[in-house]
């Protein structure tokens, strides 16, 4: 089938997704107002087979360490679907479907399949990795840019993590949780009972993002955009929290966007 862009609709929402850019969605818009940051790096992009940075991009492939490129020096950051054209399976007017097959730099043959379910009032975006031949370690999560103002209201958060992750000055957890601290952040946050962060553009649209993975990066520094990032485990996590995939087990996780007019 055809990776160009593809249009979903449902309601006054609609979801542009982009096969061929990584398995990107280029944009949400509701009631004509454009949710998510514009342009090639921005939308809302998947991390597979790993999330965030992974240090000096190496890690422990059973006793075989892995050397990924650096293409955030001195580590390999957010994965290598994003980078690659995805193929699209199927497509209804509210729901798409699209694959990757995992190939070099990374070590092991596996394909990806993310769903895009499309509803008047949320989003959900569901990924599974797969494979039929050599187990190995993954992550999955989702990268969206949501955009910092909305018709002139900027956006406030609204979570309760249980813990941050510390952060190192490689921008790396250390492996120590501490008491969340104040923002702006570029940290990853524990929430056991599942990701739930509110964005709220006061006078227009609160947005619930949800998921029942227990991790969550939330991306603040910049200007234009703030990033609320669930993934199944933390940055560096091919290293310390590995979730493995087997011929018998995928890995898959699902996100959530709920959306309500104020």
């Amino acid at each position: 089938m055809s990776d160009e862009d593809i249009t979903l609709t449902a309601g006054d929402a609609e979801v542009t997704v982009q096969p061929g850019k990584g398995g990107r969605i280029g944009g949400l818009r509701v009631g004509g107002a454009e949710l998510l940051r514009q342009g090639d790096r921005f939308g809302c992009f998947p991390m597979v087979p790993w999330c965030g940075r992974t240090r000096d991009g190496r890690f422990l492939d059973g006793a075989t360490v892995v050397q990924l490129p650096l293409n955030s020096p001195p580590h390999a950051i957010h994965g290598t679907a994003r980078d690659g054209a995805w193929r699209l399976a199927r497509r209804t007017a509210d729901e798409a479907v699209m694959t990757y097959d995992l190939v070099d730099p990374w070590p092991h043959s596996g394909r990806v399949t993310q769903v895009v379910s499309l509803a008047g009032d949320s989003l959900t975006l569901t990924m599974s990795v797969e494979t039929y031949e050599d187990s190995f370690p993954a992550q999955i999560g989702w990268h969206p840019w949501f955009n910092r103002t909305l018709d002139g209201a900027d956006a406030t958060l609204d979570f309760a993590p249980a813990w941050q992750e510390e952060r190192g000055d490689d921008h790396l957890p250390t492996g120590r949780r501490i008491d969340p601290a104040p923002g702006p952040w570029d940290d990853c946050f524990g929430m056991p009972d599942g990701v739930d962060v509110t964005l709220t553009w006061p006078g227009r649209l609160a947005l619930q993002v949800t998921s029942r993975e227990q991790w969550v990066v939330v991306y603040d520094e910049q200007e234009a955009a703030v990033c609320v990032e669930p993934q199944t485990g933390p940055p560096n996590g091919l290293n310390t929290h590995p979730r493995l995939v087997t011929p018998l087990e995928p890995l898959e996780a699902t996100t959530t966007w709920s959306w309500t007019r104020l």
